[in-house]
């Protein structure tokens, strides 16, 4: 099966209507056990547009990684983050949401459109925006959005690895992997992991469980 190939059709229709600045924005780390969920606003110049964007998901770690760098030496790019604990208290959807919405107000320019990846658009945008489903396989803004927001999270996860070895972050990214879990029991948990997360809750609180 072909995988969609990532256009500039909607960002095009958008300028076509006066909308000259458009973002495409994407975020990365709802499913980790761990660390932050990040998020990524990117405007294309269409006369600057690095061959090659695709969804983040189909890349390799290098490609992805040259990608990243040719977004941000030729787009305007933000990167924001929500953080573990604002993870446990909002939930990871309205987490995610916010990490969007900072990196839209991020841009140095105030977009007057924004493309979104997904079925559902955060409130309080600061601009007009459109949700499209699997954005990053079908529009090249939201497709190098995804790529710098999964580099960028990425690198932050191989960072926490070397202050907390043994979890297997620098491979699986935070992700409930089978090492990860295990390390989880054998280890314990983190200041980074997400105690909303039902692996990581169960093992906090299992000691208070009642037995019938």
């Amino acid at each position: 099966m072909t995988r969609p190939v990532p256009d500039f059709s909607r960002e095009a229709r958008a300028q076509a209507q006066g909308l000259a600045c458009v973002a495409g924005v994407d975020e990365v780390g709802r499913g980790p056990l761990c660390g932050p969920v990040t998020a990524a606003a990117v405007v294309l110049d269409p006369a600057r547009i690095p061959p090659g964007l695709a969804d983040s998901k189909a890349l390799g770690p290098a490609r992805r990684a040259a990608l990243a760098a040719a977004i941000h030496a030729a787009a305007t790019v933000s990167i924001a983050h929500a953080s573990v604990e604002e993870i446990d208290r909002l939930n990871i959807l309205n987490a995610s949401h916010l990490a969007m919405r900072r990196a839209l107000e991020g841009l140095p320019r105030r977009p007057d459109f924004a493309l979104i990846d997904g079925n559902r658009l955060p409130r309080d945008l600061c601009c007009p925006a459109e949700a499209v489903v699997k954005g990053d396989a079908q529009v090249l803004s939201i497709a190098a959005a995804s790529i710098v927001a999964k580099v960028a999270r990425d690198a932050i996860m191989v960072d926490l690895a070397q202050q907390f070895p043994g979890y297997g972050w620098e491979r699986n990214a935070g992700y409930p992997t089978r090492d990860h879990l295990q390390a989880l029991l054998d280890l314990g948990v983190t200041p980074w992991h997400r105690r909303s997360f039902a692996p990581v809750h169960k093992i906090l609180y299992q000691e208070f469980s009642v037995t019938p």
